[in-house]
């Protein structure tokens, strides 16, 4: 498949750079324009239906953030490229695919766009099926701890974990428990089993995975009724549990 994209970068010599390694070392890759500012960029974003935007961090009258935030009901995948390696969390939370630093990569950037493909290909996949989890159905159970001992579940009855500080939520159809253990330690706990962690503060069944919806980073509803959206750094191992 072809992968639409822009490239927005308010430096000629960068935008030259850019676009002469895509054409040459990634042809999966359509390019339909190029912006050297947020209103050229957000023009472009307007008139195409896009699959990635590589976006540069500082520009003239506003950022990649800012433009992130203006354009509604986002399908794109996003690829950071800036010379300031500081602008990576903040990356991560606008949903970012990838982070590239100045100078670019040329392996980097290959490895970049084959996720961005992979990703554009499972959900183009998935869009219209009924989703089905490669994983069998979970037998086994766990101990959650109280203060006055642990309580048995079964690990089936799980729908979700939370991360709340250094405590976790343990999520349940119709219940949740508070415990005193962080996020991370379920999920080594529960790495034996079919959970994925889908956003810095999530880990989900897989079993319990009813829909998944494109956007931002995309997200996933589960048979409780809870919608959560999924980081698009995460997105790629959570599409790979699926037929």
């Amino acid at each position: 498949m072809k992968l639409r994209t822009i490239i927005v970068e308010d430096e000629q010599i960068s935008r030259e750079i850019l676009r002469n390694y895509i054409g040459k070392y990634c042809p999966t890759i359509e390019l339909l324009g190029e912006a050297s500012n947020i209103q050229e960029a957000y023009e472009l974003i307007q008139k195409h239906e896009l699959d990635l935007v590589f976006l540069d961090v500082e520009m003239p009258f506003g950022n990649g953030f800012d433009l992130l935030e203006k354009v509604e009901n986002r399908t794109f995948e996003t690829i950071f490229v800036t010379a300031y390696d500081h602008y990576a969390i903040e990356a991560l939370n606008n949903q970012a695919t990838y982070y590239l630093l100045k100078p670019i990569s040329i392996d980097e950037l290959i490895k970049s766009v084959n996720l961005v493909a992979e990703i554009k290909e499972k959900e183009d996949e998935l869009q219209n099926t009924v989703l089905q989890p490669k994983t069998p159905a979970i037998n086994g159970k766990i101990t959650i701890p109280l203060q006055d001992g642990f309580e048995v579940v079964n690990v089936e009855e799980i729908v979700f974990c939370k991360a709340d500080d250094n405590y976790t939520e343990i999520h349940f159809e119709n219940s949740k428990k508070v415990v005193s253990k962080t996020l991370k330690h379920f999920e080594e706990v529960l790495k034996e089993y079919p959970f994925a962690r889908i956003h810095k503060s999530y880990l989900v069944n897989i079993n319990a995975i009813t829909k998944y919806k494109k956007g931002k980073g995309g997200s996933v509803e589960l048979n409780n009724g809870k919608e959560i959206l999924v980081s698009a750094s995460k997105k790629g191992n959570l599409l790979a549990y699926f037929k």
